[in-house]
């Protein structure tokens, strides 16, 4: 069957050996788990999902009456980037697409942080500090993002036949500017709206525990992060309860449990841990920010701005440069291609050529002695192979392509990853983009579709640009579905 995202593979080879790719790889699997994660099911609720959205935002209104946000943008788009990667990480059949969730940054040196029914979550700076990587703030993140997945604020509310949930709202803002939340409902002494959406019971926060690991493996990260968080918060708090431990009971085999989850879960062979974001942020935070905005404006400086005026579509491209490339957005628009279905940021542009289907942002593309490159983005495409074994037709792929190239250099071999719900194979190679002469990673993941064809992704950015890239490419690529 002739798609109509299939072009010329021996065109494909000169795009992708003049375009660029590096850095860790995009997400191979560590290990295979045999044993499936630990089933988790929604409680009985009288509430409907869109109640969950009302009830949240009228929180949300009366919490930020209270709360200190934090206004600066680059920590806002951090956290909210980290946040929605964790959003489309979460399991199809606790996905509600009524839910609006939105993340900010609450100015509160307490370890703490919390969600509201239908997505507002906020963490306070001293939960951010108190992480030592990545993986252990979005631990958290995961974690109370679990509760609001599983609907525990209201399922919590029709447990106890409460008559109505937005009874005592306005309690919140006091409870939160009062400390950590537990603080507040300890005494069982303020009951109402407040306490049901700030108060989980023990088998909720299990529950949130293991859905949290589950979210934190399908985004890229290590679930055991999870548990080693709340070890830092202990040692830093000296056991004491810091607002994490307040709010959230903590047996003694709660380590234990999320680890045991963690061996059911296919965990990236490369999880995501300390990444330039995460490094920035706290920077900017504990004011030690100086080094950070000099070498900004030195990159700044190096790298200008090659302007917006570029076409979607055609071939009056400008000549590729070394210019700033724009960062991917957080928000995402689904693209239907008939055969499959993706997600791509909402800034990269489509690319239909002849040498294929690509995605990329601004200033990631152009010409180069005559023919189409690009820097950073994706390509997609099926292509016929002589074997319908998924490992011999992707190694017959792949081998096409490396024999054209006297650069590509494997970094390991063929790793499992699911794709569209498929056994699928994922393979890094680092090059040099032959345009730019800069150093790269290309990540190649194929799957094999109903008729036998051979599906892949390649995806292509520099070395240096690959933190700021590498939660975008696996949500680009968590998000492919085929519909042969």
């Amino acid at each position: 069957m002739n798609y109509r995202f299939h072009r010329g593979l021996r065109t494909l080879l000169v795009i992708i050996l003049l375009s660029a790719f590096t850095g860790p790889q995009l997400a191979l699997a560590q290990s295979q788990s045999t044993v499936a994660p630990t089933k988790i099911v929604l409680h009985k609720n009288k509430y409907s999902p869109m109640d969950d959205v009302r009830i949240g935002r009228e929180a949300a209104g009366q919490a930020e009456q209270k709360l200190h946000i934090v206004r600066d943008q680059q920590l806002a788009e951090y956290l909210e980037s980290v946040g929605q990667g964790l959003v489309r990480a979460i399991p199809r059949e606790f996905q509600h697409p009524e839910f609006r969730y939105y993340f900010r940054v609450n100015n509160d040196k307490s370890i703490n942080a919390f969600a509201l029914p239908g997505g507002p979550m906020y963490v306070n700076t001293g939960a951010i500090m108190a992480a030592r990587n990545e993986g252990e703030l979005a631990g958290v993140m995961a974690h109370e993002l679990s509760h609001v997945a599983l609907r525990h604020g209201t399922a919590q509310a029709t447990k106890a036949e409460s008559p109505s949930l937005l009874a005592g709202l306005g309690q919140i803002g006091g409870a939160i500017l009062g400390g950590p939340l537990g603080a507040v409902v300890a005494t069982g002494s303020q009951v109402g709206g407040a306490w049901y959406l700030l108060r989980y019971s023990r088998e909720y926060e299990t529950e949130a525990d293991l859905l949290g690991a589950r979210i934190m493996a399908n985004a890229g990260y290590d679930p055991r992060d999870l548990a080693n968080m709340f070890r830092t918060i202990e040692q830093q708090t000296g056991g004491g309860g810091g607002g994490w431990f307040s709010d959230h009971p903590s047996p003694k085999d709660r380590y234990a449990k999320i680890n045991a989850e963690a061996t059911r879960l296919q965990i990236a062979a490369n999880p995501i841990k300390v990444t330039p974001g995460f490094q920035t942020t706290q920077q900017l935070i504990s004011g030690n920010t100086a080094g950070y905005r000099r070498n900004r404006g030195n990159n700044q400086q190096n790298y200008p701005s090659t302007g917006n005026n570029y076409p979607s579509s055609g071939n009056n491209y400008p000549t590729v440069s070394t210019g700033r490339v724009d960062p991917p957005s957080m928000r995402y628009r689904t693209y239907d291609k008939g055969v499959f279905t993706v997600n791509i940021p909402d800034n990269w542009n489509e690319l239909n050529e002849q040498n294929g289907l690509w995605y990329a942002p601004r200033g990631a593309y152009g010409s180069a002695n005559g023919q189409m490159v690009f820097t950073h983005g994706v390509t997609f495409g099926a292509v016929q192979t002589q074997s319908r074994n998924l490992q011999q037709a992707s190694a017959e792929f792949v081998n096409t392509l490396t024999q054209s190239s006297n650069s590509m250099r494997a970094r390991g071999g063929y790793q499992r990853m699911d794709i569209a719900g498929r056994y699928g194979q994922i393979i890094s190679f680092d090059s040099v983009n032959e345009a730019t002469g800069r150093p790269e990673l290309i990540n190649i993941a194929t799957t094999q579709m109903r008729d036998g064809h051979l599906f892949y992704m390649i995806s292509v950015t520099p070395s240096d640009d690959y933190q700021k890239y590498q939660n975008t490419l696996l949500s680009v690529l968590r998000s492919v579905r085929l519909n042969d």
